[in-house]
C-alpha cells in the first residue's frame, strides 16, 4: 500500500524524457475512508473527473501535437491518483513518438487503469479540433450562499456547525468558498462546491460557515469531497445527496469529484471561470 508522503509531492524531480508509466502513484482510498466511517457498501456513487490540459506528443514524423484530455473514473475503483504522479506521467509522453492519437489514448487509458485498479475512461481532443467553450461562474441551476453575511471564527473542519430547520425541501446550493490544503504540501487547494438534497431545510448560514471551516484542513481533494458527504448525512440526514466539487488547476489538471446518492447518468464538464 502506498503513502502520499511517498510520493513524489514536495520533493526535487526528475522527469522522464520518454513514455515511463512508472511515474503514477496510487493511493488507496480505503485509509481515508475508514477515518470518515465510510462503510465498504458504499454510501454513494458518482466518479473523479480529470481536466487535463497539457497534453503532448510526437507524431511518426516527430512533430509535437498538442491536446487537451478528460479523464474519468468511478469513486468504486480501489485508488486514486496522486496529482503530481499524474503529471510527471503525462510529461514523459512529451518526446515520445504515437502512430497516432487513438494510440495515445489507448496507452494513457491502459496505464491509469492499471494505477486505479478499475476502469477508466479517456478522451483525447486536439486543439485545433476543440469547440470554443462557454465559461460559468457557479453551477448552472444552484443558488450562490456566498453573499451570506455571517460571522466566521472556526478554520479547521467542524461538522457540528450544521443544522437542519423543521420543514423539508428540495434544492441546489453552491459555494466558491472552498479551500483546503494539500495533504502533505500544505498547498492551497481552491475550489466550489454544489450540495443538491432532498429533506429537512439544511440552515445556510450553518452550511456556509461549514464549508469555510476546511480552510486549514490538509487532504486531498476527492477525499474533501467524500468528507462533506459524510457529514452532511449524518448531521442533516437528507433523503438524497449529491455533492460535487471542481477545484482549479494546477500543474496543467483540474479533479472534479462527484457523489450522490442517487445513480449518476450523466454530468456536463461546464468548466467554471476560475478553472
Amino acid at each position: 500500500m502506498n503513502f502520499p508522503n511517498e510520493s513524489q509531492l514536495g520533493k526535487k524531480t526528475e522527469y522522464s524524457s520518454h513514455y515511463d508509466p512508472s511515474k503514477l502513484f496510487s493511493i488507496a482510498r480505503k485509509v481515508k475512508r475508514d477515518e470518515i466511517n465510510v462503510p465498504a457498501q458504499l454510501p454513494f456513487t458518482g466518479f473523479d473527473l480529470w481536466n487535463h490540459y497539457e497534453v503532448s506528443w510526437l507524431n511518426e514524423k516527430g512533430k509535437p501535437v498538442v491536446a487537451i484530455s478528460e479523464i474519468m473514473y468511478g469513486c468504486d475503483s480501489p485508488n486514486i491518483i496522486e496529482s503530481k504522479s499524474m503529471k510527471l506521467y503525462f510529461n514523459s509522453l512529451n518526446n515520445t513518438q504515437f502512430e497516432d492519437r487513438e494510440s495515445v489514448r489507448a496507452v494513457i487509458a491502459k496505464d491509469l487503469a492499471d494505477a486505479v485498479g478499475a476502469p477508466v475512461t479517456v478522451s483525447i481532443i486536439p486543439l485545433n479540433e476543440c469547440k470554443d467553450e462557454k465559461m460559468f461562474s457557479g453551477f448552472d441551476g444552484a443558488v450562490c450562499i456566498d453573499d451570506l453575511d455571517v460571522e466566521c471564527s472556526t478554520y479547521l473542519v467542524d461538522p457540528s456547525l450544521l443544522k437542519t430547520e423543521n420543514h423539508k425541501i428540495e434544492e441546489s446550493l453552491y459555494s466558491n468558498l472552498l479551500k483546503s490544503n494539500c495533504l502533505v504540501t500544505n498547498q492551497p487547494d481552491w475550489g466550489s462546491v454544489r450540495i443538491a438534497y432532498r429533506g429537512k431545510k439544511i440552515n445556510h448560514e450553518g452550511l456556509l460557515r461549514y464549508i469555510v471551516s476546511f480552510r486549514n484542513h490538509n487532504e486531498f481533494h476527492e477525499q474533501c469531497i467524500e468528507r462533506i458527504f459524510m457529514d452532511i448525512m449524518r448531521y442533516c440526514q437528507p433523503e438524497e445527496l449529491t455533492i460535487y466539487g471542481r477545484y482549479t488547476r494546477r500543474g496543467g489538471l483540474d479533479i472534479n469529484p462527484y457523489r450522490s446518492t442517487k445513480k449518476v447518468v450523466h454530468v456536463q464538464n461546464h468548466r467554471l471561470l476560475r478553472q
